[in-house]
């Protein structure tokens, strides 16, 4: 398995890539810690090579990470597989977050 680390960008400005596929990988975990005095709120999309993020591709929506949490947004026993160039994408409320996705390659 392999490791990818992103900051996470604030809500003003559009979603960030957190992961981009490199050919047909499987995400087996992904969490996002604040690490910021305040709580913050964040949005992840799953996006199709080709597409945006918005309300057709996201996963999960205003998810509130108090101050000094971690939020585990994806970690169960089925894995999230993706196609080349297919992304995951976050923003938040405040920009004090960084995602950890574990991933492998197919």
């Amino acid at each position: 398995m392999t490791i990818a680390t992103a900051q996470v960008g604030n809500a003003t400005s559009a979603a960030a890539n957190i992961y981009v596929s490199t050919g047909n990988t499987a995400i087996t975990s992904l969490t996002m810690c604040n690490w910021g005095p305040n709580q913050i709120y964040a949005n992840l999309y799953v996006v199709p090579n080709g597409n945006s993020a918005g309300t057709g591709t996201i996963a999960l929506s205003n998810v509130l990470i108090t101050s000094g949490e971690t939020a585990q947004l994806y970690m169960f026993a089925e894995k999230l597989l993706l196609g080349p160039n297919d992304t995951i994408r976050a923003n938040t409320s405040i920009a004090t977050v960084t995602a950890i996705t574990s991933y492998t390659k197919l």
